[in-house]
């Protein structure tokens, strides 16, 4: 009454601790569960998984397992298009929008910097998350196996570097968005898109030495914040220089307008 289920890549790392690392188990099927079902029972989460081989045959999450069955799990290979269907994920995103929970909540700052649409509040629980990321269309961040093992998440992945750095490079790679990037473009804060204002508009707001020494400001429409080249500017470019663009042509100087927000 037995399966194989055989993980390839690094799923098996990913395997609960009673499986170690083997790539090849024998599954008891007499459960005639769905292979999603089976797959997260050991310990890897769908959103982590790109294809399934049933008996040589591609198959969707839905797929019985039936007793005998040889079973192949592949990984998501990089660059991961959700813009895309396919067997496995038929509807696909209208884009490259991301929500993070607070175990990744740095790198949610960092994306915004680096120009992507990225949901974040520390105050969102697991079930909001899910919510979130299947009503809205957002790709799910998260160190938490367990959260993206919920049913309704659909796009999601399981951030494996633990520097903040390292996962928005990690993040970047796995999906491709080297081009994608707008740096500079969102607040870092909220999310929202910046827009140009004239110095008159913020003067007000502004410290004495801000007022005399920078010109050209930026404006987040929904919270308020104001951008300005400031002291952070060579920090933040050196970041995306290497954890975004992999030391390749990356932003330019005069591209760095809000590398520090007047509160």
């Amino acid at each position: 009454m037995y399966s194989t289920v055989a993980f390839h890549g690094d799923l098996a790392e990913l395997l609960s601790a009673e499986y170690g690392e083997r790539p090849l188990i024998n599954y008891d099927s007499q459960r005639h569960a769905s292979i999603k079902d089976v797959i997260e029972s050991l310990g890897v989460p769908h959103t982590e998984v790109g294809r399934i081989v049933a008996n040589g045959e591609d198959v969707p999450f839905s797929y019985l397992l039936e007793e005998g069955d040889r079973i192949e799990v592949y990984p998501l290979v990089p660059p991961v298009d959700p813009t895309t269907p396919t067997l496995l994920r038929p509807f696909p995103l209208s884009g490259y929008r991301f929500v993070a929970d607070v175990n990744v909540g740095r790198l949610a700052r960092l994306l915004r910097m680096a120009g992507f649409d990225t949901l974040f509040k520390n105050c969102l629980s697991d079930e909001e998350l899910a919510r979130i990321s299947a009503e809205k269309g957002r790709i799910l961040l998260s160190r938490d196996r367990r959260l993206l093992k919920r049913r309704i998440v659909t796009f999601g992945h399981l951030v494996r570097a633990e520097d903040p750095r390292l996962q928005l490079a990690e993040v970047i790679r796995f999906y491709g968005l080297e081009r994608r990037s707008a740096p500079f473009t969102r607040c870092m804060v909220c999310n929202g898109v910046l827009v140009s204002v004239p110095k008159s508009e913020v003067m007000d707001r502004l410290e004495p030495l801000t007022k005399r020494y920078y010109e050209n400001f930026y404006l987040c429409p929904d919270c308020g914040k104001i951008y300005w080249s400031g002291s952070h500017k060579e920090a933040m470019l050196r970041v995306l220089q290497n954890f975004v663009f992999g030391n390749r042509e990356g932003p330019k100087e005069e591209a760095d307008h809000h590398c520090r927000p007047e509160r």
